[in-house]
Order: structure tokens, then sequence, then C-alpha cells
């Protein structure tokens, strides 16, 4: 016998009884980000090596341990996309959709990282992106906020997660706060966490993030990225805390949250929740105004979050959160006995399909006798069962029964479609 090829860690199957879970999840999405003007745009799994490396950073964590980089047969290098803003940006800039335009842009799909699988991250994993382009004001970035409450509204989450908010600033007052929190941490290296040491020479903000106890201690007394931050952007700051409390949404300032990508600017947020461990976060953004230009555009405010769906579907399922109707069930299971009737059943559920598209109609292929095909009705928690034998054929009719009550009836088989219109 063969050996089994076993799928790669971290990279899972979506079985059945899980995929009608996704399903509802990216459909509430499609459904929230639509109803705001936001429209799906689809691009390459696989992209330029170099996209992610000007984009997401060159001494982030993604970019120095985690792609999937591989050379193709000419040399050139590619990488499995591991973050969705990046491809975003190409493609519509690519298109020429963003200078001098207003773009809301929504995509889902996988994405790659190479990191330890756990329970809610996984090297395949998958992500809801919403991006908008070419609005500078805090009112763009408030409206992305308002939207992902209600989509948390709509899911029954939204007493379950809470919104942290803060503000980096621009480039020039981040810059000058790395200066002063290298200088402050420089002299207590040898107390922080390996990660943090080497972050020191490439990426300092990311330590404010460090999970290390002792790290966290030290940085009790380390300068305050809020006395860097000048009038623009604690205008612009101060604009989207009003927008949000006038609709309602309670956040709180996280003076520690600043995001992990070096694209960010000004407004950074984290949705996060306490049901999931050590995975807290479900959904995470900001401004990103400089990637545009960055990336060999022209220059293009923009704003945008992501949300991981493996998170988000194992918090609906924590909480008991997946509304019966989103899991599969059919709702017709249709029996023949005889060759004409197995022929003629074929016709009627399809004429039941037609007539009633709203139905899940399941047919029982393969043949078998009356007791085995009630059986397999009974285990596919279809609420109705029809019943099409020879007799039933030669009168024009079919046997309804309700497998919740037992109750049979008998209906013409021209009336099908006004029976189910009647009852289901």
């Amino acid at each position: 016998m063969a050996q089994k090829i076993q799928a790669i860690r971290g990279m899972n199957d979506i079985l059945p009884d899980q995929s009608s879970v996704w399903l509802y999840l990216e459909k509430t999405v499609a459904d929230v980000v639509k109803s705001y003007g936001y429209q799906q745009i689809r691009f390459p799994i696989v992209e330029s090596t170099d996209l992610f490396k000007r984009g997401v950073g060159e001494t982030t964590d993604i970019v120095e341990k985690e792609m999937y980089t591989f050379d193709d047969r000419n040399g050139e290098s590619l990488t499995l996309r591991p973050e969705g803003t990046a491809s975003c940006v190409r493609a519509a800039d690519q298109a020429g959709l963003l200078f001098n335009q207003v773009q809301r842009l929504w995509y889902t799909g996988p994405m790659f990282r190479y990191e330890r699988p756990q329970k809610g991250r996984y090297r395949q994993f998958h992500q809801i992106g919403v991006e908008s382009f070419g609005m500078s004001s805090a009112d763009i970035d408030a409206e992305l906020i308002v939207l992902s409450a209600r989509l948390w509204q709509q899911l029954g989450l939204l007493e379950h997660v809470e919104l942290q908010l803060n503000t980096i600033g621009l480039a020039s007052e981040r810059e000058a706060y790395k200066a002063a929190l290298v200088v402050y941490l420089t002299q207590f290296k040898d107390q922080l966490d390996e990660d943090s040491q080497r972050r020191l020479s490439t990426n300092p903000l990311r330590i404010l993030d460090s999970k290390d106890e002792a790290t966290q201690a030290l940085l009790k007394d380390a300068p305050n990225l809020e006395e860097f931050i000048g009038t623009e952007s604690q205008a612009h700051f101060d604009r989207l805390q009003a927008i949000l409390q006038a609709n309602n949404v309670p956040y709180v300032i996280n003076r520690r949250l600043v995001r992990g990508l070096d694209y960010y600017g000004k407004t950074v947020f984290e949705w996060v929740t306490s049901h999931l461990g050590a995975q807290a976060t479900v959904c995470a953004g900001g401004r990103y105004d400089g990637l545009v230009e960055q990336l060999g555009g022209k220059p293009t405010p923009a704003v945008g979050f992501a949300m991981g769906i493996e998170r988000l579907v194992l918090l609906l399922e924590t909480l008991d959160l997946v509304p019966s109707e989103a899991k599969f069930a059919a709702d017709v299971f249709v029996v023949s006995i005889g060759d004409e009737a197995e022929i003629a059943s074929f016709v009627l559920a399809e004429q039941l399909r037609e007539s009633r598209p709203n139905l899940v109609v399941l047919r029982h292929c393969g043949g078998g006798n009356f007791k085995n095909q009630m059986k397999k009705a009974d285990r596919s928690s279809a609420r109705f069962t029809i019943i099409l034998g020879q007799d039933e054929l030669e009168q024009g009719i079919c046997q309804i029964k309700d497998m919740s009550t037992g109750e049979q009836k008998t209906c013409a088989l021209d009336k099908i479609g006004a029976y189910f219109a009647a009852n289901s």
C-alpha cells in the first residue's frame, strides 16, 4: 500500500463541518462592506519579493524570519504573500486606480508565514482586508473603525471585543522618539529579552510590544511616544476620537500600541478579545500614507485594516455565536423505489430546485431498498422526505413525510412547488 501523503504542517484543510461557518462569516463581511460602498479586488498569491521588502519593511519579523521565498526558473525571487496591503497597493496602482482618486476596496484570501503553528495561528492563514485610498482626513479612519464595529454587531461579537487606539504620529515624530527610546534602552541592553536586543538596532518601536515581563518593567520609565506627537498628528487623533464618541463606539487608548509593520503612521488600532488566550487580536489596522509612494506610486493617503478568518471562526465557535441557519442542513431528501421512479425523482428534484431555489434538495443516489434509503434520509437531518415509488408515479403523486413529527401527506407531483412554498 502506498504511503499516505499528509498536509504540510501549519497548512490546514477546511472541512465541510467548518466551511459553512466560513461562508457565513464571509457573506456577513461582504454584506457589511458593500453597504459602505467598498468593492472587492483580487490579486495573485505570489508576488515579487521586493514588494514585501519595500512595503512591509526589511527589518520586520515577517521579512526577516517568516516569508516563504523562492527563486523561479528565471532566477526571479518570488514570495507567497504574507499580508494583503502591499499587494492591494501594487494591484491598484498598476491598474491606475489610485492617483487623484478615491477608492474603497476589500479582499479576502490565503496568506503565508513560516512561524510556529498554534491555536488560531497557522502557516497558511486567511485574511479579510479593507483598504481606502485618496482620503487624508480622520473621518475615513473613523469610517473603517465604525464599519468594523458594525460587523461585530452583526456577528454578535461587539460585547466580546475591545477597541484599542493610538497615534504614532508622522515619520519625523517617530524618528525622534525612536532615537530617545534607543538612548534609554541601550543602558539596559543586557536586561532586555533576546528579540528586543535585536530590535534595538533594527525596529525599536516593536520593543514596546514585547511580551517579556522584564522588558515591560524597564519600559515603565522609558520616554513616552505621546510627548513626541506634534500638533497635526494630535488634531487628527482628536478628530477621530470625537467621531467615534459621536457614534457610540467605545475605545481605550493604548500608548504601547505601534503595530508591527513599517508602513503605519498616525492612526493605529486593534480589536482584541479575552476569549482566545494569547491570540487576542482579531482585527488590526491603521493609516499608511507613505506606502503608495514607497512602492513607486504618487503620494496617496491610505488607511485600512485586516482580520484573521481562522481567529474569528474560532471566536464565533467558542462563544457559540454561529446561528443554526448558518450550518449546512438539507431541507428535502428524495427517496425513490424502482427504475422508473428513480428517473422521475431526478426530474422532480430538478423541478423543485427550479421552483424553490432557496431549498437544499438532496436526492438519494445508488439504489438500495426502501428501509436503507429512509435511514439515510433520517441521517441527513432534512425536515422533509419525498417518497416516490411505482404506485405513486402511476397516480401522479408522491408522499411527503415531515421528519420532525412523522406526519405523512400525499401531494400531486405538479403541486410540489406550491406545497413547499406554503410549508418552508
